[in-house]
C-alpha cells in the first residue's frame, strides 16, 4: 500500500493509534534505536493533538501527515546524531530488536512502483541499519520511505525539501551503497544451521571449526558505548576473529550462548548467571559468517534483560 490516508473530517482515534506500529517501524529503520523511535512517535502524536480542530479537519490525509511529520523529526535527529556519534566511545551499532512480531512483517509495505522494494524483514536485519548509518541523512530518509514503506517521491520531496527527481537520486545512491556491501545470500535454514555450528564451536573451543565457518574477510564489531569493556575497533580476518571470540569465552567460563532471533534472523544472546549481557547478530553469506555485531552496551539491551518474550 502507499502512504496511508484517513478521513479529512474526523479521523477515528483508533485509526490514528493503529498507525503507531508503522511509525515505530519507520523510526527504528531511520534511527537504529528503539528508544529514539518511541520518542519520535510520541512527538509526532503530540504535534497532531496540539493542532486546533480546524487545522486537523483541514488535513486531507491525517495518516500521511503523521508519516511526513515523523520523517521530518527523524531527519532532524539524524543530523544531530552525526555529532553525537563522533563522541561515542568505540563502534556504534544499532539497538538489537527482540520482538520480531512488532518489527517485521511477512509482506511488502509498498504497493505501486515495486521496483527495488525490500520487505520489512530485510530492512530490519542488523546489517541494514549498519549500512544505512554510513550514508547521508537525506539518502537514508529517501531510501527508507520509498524502498521500504512505498512512499511516492512526490511526498518524500515535501519531507526533505527537495524535488521528486532529487529524492529519486538520493534513494538510488543509497541503494547502490547497500548493494555494494551486501553481496551473496543464504536461506533462513542455512543461516540457522551456521549459527548452531558457530555456537557449538564457541562453546567447545574448536578453533579450526570456527575458522572454517568464517568468511576470510569477516569483520567483528563490538558496541560497549563506554559503559562496559569492548573492542574499540573492528576485528577483521577469520583467524583474528575466531581467536578473539574464543578468548572472550575463556575470560568468562560461565557464559551461556543461547540461540535467539535477533532483528528477525537467527542470532544469539550471551548470558552470565542467567542475565543477558550481550546480543550477537551474524550476517551469513554463501554459508559463511561475513559479519558479526556484538552489542554489550547495557543501554541497548533493555528488551533482552527482562523475562518477557515474543
Amino acid at each position: 500500500m502507499s502512504t496511508p490516508s484517513g478521513s479529512a473530517q474526523d479521523p477515528p482515534l483508533g485509526a490514528l493509534m493503529a498507525e503507531r506500529r508503522r511509525l515505530l517501524n519507520l523510526g527504528y529503520r531511520m534511527l537504529g534505536s528503539v528508544q529514539d523511535a518511541e520518542d519520535v512517535v510520541q512527538e509526532t502524536y503530540a504535534r497532531w493533538y496540539t493542532l486546533s480542530e480546524e487545522r486537523q479537519q483541514g488535513i486531507g490525509a491525517p495518516l500521511a501527515w503523521l508519516t511526513r511529520v515523523a520523517s521530518r523529526i527523524c531527519l532532524d535527529h539524524l543530523a544531530s546524531a552525526r555529532v553525537r556519534r563522533e563522541r561515542y566511545t568505540g563502534e556504534w551499532l544499532p539497538e538489537p530488536v527482540r520482538h520480531t512480531t512488532l518489527w517485521t512483517s511477512t509482506g511488502h509495505e509498498g504497493g505501486a512502483d515495486p521496483a527495488d522494494r525490500i520487505t520489512l524483514d530485510e530492512s530490519v536485519s542488523m546489517g541494514m541499519p549498519v549500512v544505512l548509518d554510513s550514508i547521508t541523512p537525506a539518502e537514508r530518509v529517501a531510501f527508507v520511505l520509498h524502498d521500504v514503506f512505498g512512499v511516492p517521491f512526490a511526498e518524500i520531496a515535501e519531507t526533505v525539501g527537495r524535488t521528486p527527481a532529487a529524492c529519486r537520486q538520493l534513494a538510488a545512491s543509497a541503494r547502490r551503497r547497500i548493494a555494494s556491501q551486501r553481496s551473496g545470500s543464504s536461506t533462513a535454514e542455512e543461516h540457522r544451521q551456521v549459527v548452531t555450528a558457530f555456537r557449538n564451536a564457541c562453546e567447545t573451543g574448536d578453533l579450526d571449526t570456527l575458522i572454517d565457518l568464517l568468511d576470510p574477510d569477516v569483520a567483528s564489531l563490538s558496541d560497549g558505548g563506554g559503559k562496559v569493556r569492548a573492542a574499540l575497533r573492528p576485528v577483521v580476518g577469520r583467524d583474528k576473529v575466531a581467536r578473539f571470540l574464543l578468548g572472550l569465552m575463556r575470560k568468562e567460563p560461565g557464559m551461556e550462548l543461547i540461540e535467539e532471533n535477533v532483528n528477525g534472523a537467527p542470532g544469539m544472546t550471551v548470558r552470565s548467571a542467567g542475565v543477558t549481557v550481550a546480543v550477537l547478530a551474524l550476517d551469513v553469506r554463501d554459508g559463511l559468517v561475513s559479519n558479526l555485531w556484538l552489542v554489550v552496551n547495557p543501554d541497548k539491551l533493555h528488551a533482552w534483560t527482562h523475562d518477557d518474550t515474543d
